[in-house]
């Protein structure tokens, strides 16, 4: 059983990964901004913070053994490039932090799938997270998916049979697994399985056809 601390637990990922881990038995403690409380399932421990202020949560953060970094912008697109380093760089920087002073065990950070055409601003800012995970000292898995399919977050749906094509011509094969197409749940279960299997060594980078099989144990150290 782990304690997991959350940052990020009222998002669209967030709020469907808590259930679970607590089905799993793991205690969760999650952050949570003033007024959004009623937002987190019940079974969970709150701490009122501001994920962009490690100070309003780092004296919580030492009761965990894993961090769980899901904070970011909802529905990223190209408009909302300066958000991105605001929000999701920012939260990580903080989170990290936060994780270092507390000497937390093993961090988890949802980043995206990379290189891709497209987002590049989203792109860079989580590649900059990660690059701070990499030189924080901290063990961490780093889960890259491209776009989660689910409840709001459909329409890529239409895509399947583009993908079906281009993952079957040897010229365009690699980058549409890479930026391939997960579903909630697959990415729960991936999440999940991440924290109740740490890396063996200091880091490990789980990408989309791992995310498709939750196959963590198999997943290349980054």
């Amino acid at each position: 059983m782990a304690t997991v601390f959350i940052a990020g637990g009222t998002g669209y990922i967030g709020r469907r990964t808590i259930p679970r881990l607590l089905q799993r038995n793991h205690r969760v403690v999650a952050l949570v901004r003033p007024g959004s409380e009623r937002r987190l399932t019940g079974g969970c421990e709150l701490v009122c913070g501001d994920p962009l202020e490690r100070d309003s949560f780092a004296a919580a953060v030492a009761r965990a053994d894993t961090f769980l970094q899901l904070v970011g912008v909802p529905h990223p697109s190209p408009s909302k490039a300066q958000q991105f380093l605001h929000v999701d760089l920012r939260s990580a920087r903080e989170s990290i932090g936060a994780a270092v002073a507390a000497r937390i065990g093993h961090f988890v950070y949802v980043s995206v799938a990379q290189p891709a055409p497209v987002m590049r601003a989203y792109q860079a800012a989580r590649a900059e997270g990660e690059r701070l995970l990499r030189g924080s000292g901290l063990r961490h898995t780093v889960l890259r998916p491209w776009y989660v399919l689910g409840p709001g977050h459909r329409w890529p749906y239409a895509l399947l049979p583009v993908y079906w094509t281009l993952e079957r011509l040897p010229s365009t094969r690699a980058s549409a697994r890479r930026l391939g197409l997960v579903t909630i749940d697959q990415m729960v279960d991936a999440i999940v399985a991440a924290v109740e299997s740490p890396p063996a060594g200091g880091s490990r980078i789980v990408e989309v056809p791992d995310i498709r099989q939750t196959r963590i144990s198999t997943a290349l150290a980054g």
